[in-house]
């Protein structure tokens, strides 16, 4: 069998970290096995679907690296890939389940259900219209109620083989019937979900655990698909844990760690990120938790996949960040770096060639500092600024800087560099640690932190020598007395 599996996110809001988690286990385990993954929309909900929220989708998509061999912007054999397309395809579906008896038209008002059921031990929709006459469904009709179409569960137990969670069994009588579309016709999730798996042969779907309730009721339809010959096979379930967040709540779009682009606007890494996301439930190895996605795909066994919620802690998210950092070449950080640098307005698009070559000397000084690419531009901003726009601060000036010992070392430090020769970090550091340390008496931190504000506008910054002698002597000089007078 060749595996195919499906991410089919709805365009309805800000894209959240545990759908790109379940994006990355689909698609690893696609690679894994060599199999195909589909990319599908899922955009029946017209009033709440935004063109916004599918660009989002599809950026954060290819930022991160997850390819699909099916689906929008790349077509299939099972196109098209938007739900909104697909319309003729549920309305056949949903006529042939009627007129073989497999679902039928419920005339009930919610009021009237809700009454009916209520201090009832099943909650939801009770089969008042199960096995209604012809006489009464004409008498219903001639009173203009709706009719919803509603699938007719079967009696007895449904079980299924989890690949996370072992056998799951579910008894039917606790699995209302359900409804299929509007009375208006237009198509539930519930009916257009299978049947679109079904015609684009998807064999594995991996997915929430929050819709872990609903997988007896789709199976059920599956088998009904099967017996009308619209489905060929029921696919295998995985149900993969909750994300959790603060106070073991399941992790909500309201949680500021939630929205997956956020962490491409802050600066981190794609494979920083996915890495982290793996490990929400899945482990390549007891004592590694740095690993490539070429790793992941070689050892991802969805069986290894751990049922228990896993909560997302992002001190961890960033550590691991880190570590992808650290293994990048200053050349590779440089690139990534440079459109935040832009967008940070640190540099111009497009660079001059002044720029261009400055960047390239200061960066082997930033990279191992930084842990994200957004720290490129705290760190290296006082280097392109204008004179005029140049500020410090205001926190660290004022324990640094304003101070009597602060405005002391400043003196100490623009009197020393005043002759230094030649302008080099060599020569920097032997003029500033014999007139701060050895004539003065300072301990280095005490000593340089006034210089390093006064200089470069902050207390984290690139080693203080080489800063220096990339910002010039002029300018160097300028930012001392500036602070001085």
């Amino acid at each position: 069998m060749t595996v195919r599996v499906r991410m089919a996110p709805s365009p309805t809001g800000s894209p959240h970290v545990g759908m790109i988690r379940t994006a990355l286990f689909n698609w690893a385990f696609a690679r894994h096995h060599g199999g195909t993954f589909v990319f599908r929309i899922e955009d029946t909900d017209k009033e709440r679907s935004t063109q916004e929220s599918l660009d989002a989708i599809i950026d954060l998509m290819r930022w991160l690296g997850l390819d699909w061999d099916e689906g929008p912007e790349v077509g299939g054999p099972y196109a098209p890939y938007f739900q909104s397309e697909r319309g003729d395809r549920y309305a056949d579906a949903l006529a042939r389940l009627l007129d073989g008896g497999y679902a039928y038209r419920c005339y009930c008002t919610a009021e009237e259900v809700k009454e009916r059921t209520k201090g009832a031990k099943v909650q939801g929709y009770d089969g008042h219209c199960r096995d209604l006459s012809a006489d009464q469904v004409a008498a219903f009709e001639a009173e203009g109620r709706p009719g919803v179409p509603r699938f007719r569960m079967p009696e007895g137990s449904i079980t299924w083989q989890d690949l996370v969670r072992g056998e799951i069994t579910f008894e039917t009588q606790f699995v209302p019937d359900y409804a299929l579309a509007r009375a208006s016709g237009d198509p539930l999730y519930t009916l257009v979900n299978p049947v679109d798996d079904a015609a684009m042969r998807i064999t594995h779907v991996l997915r929430g655990e929050d819709l872990l309730s609903s997988t007896p009721r789709q199976i059920a339809l599956y088998d009904a698909l099967k017996e009308l010959g619209i489905a060929e096979q029921t696919p295998e379930f995985g149900h993969l844990p909750y994300v959790m967040g603060e106070g073991n709540k399941k992790l909500s779009k309201r949680d500021p760690e939630a929205h997956a682009l956020a962490y491409r606007d802050q600066g981190y890494l794609p494979e920083g990120l996915l890495n982290y996301l793996a490990l929400l439930g899945w482990a390549i190895a007891a004592d590694r938790d740095v690993f490539s996605m070429e790793e992941m795909v070689a050892a991802f066994d969805i069986r290894d996949v751990n049922p228990n919620p896993a909560r997302f802690d992002l001190k961890k998210c960033d550590a691991i960040n880190a570590a992808h950092m650290r293994l990048l070449s200053v050349e590779e950080i440089t690139n990534r770096a440079l459109p935040y640098l832009k967008r940070d307005g640190v540099l111009t698009d497009p660079v001059s060639p002044a720029d261009q070559q400055l960047l390239e000397l200061a960066m082997p000084f930033v990279a191992e500092r930084i842990n994200k690419l957004t720290e490129a531009s705290a760190m290296l901003g006082f280097l392109f600024v204008e004179e005029a726009d140049f500020t410090l601060d205001a926190e660290d000036r004022a324990k640094l800087v304003e101070t009597d010992d602060g405005q002391a070392a400043v003196q100490a430090a623009y009197d020393a560099l005043r002759s230094c020769e030649p302008w080099s970090a060599a020569a920097i550091s032997d003029a500033l640690t014999t007139a701060l340390v050895e004539e003065m008496g300072l301990k280095p931190r005490v000593a340089f932190g006034p210089v390093r504000v006064a200089v470069t506008g902050r207390r984290v910054s690139p080693p203080l020598f080489e800063s220096l002698e990339l910002l010039g002597r002029q300018r160097s000089l300028g930012r001392l007395l500036a602070v001085l007078s």
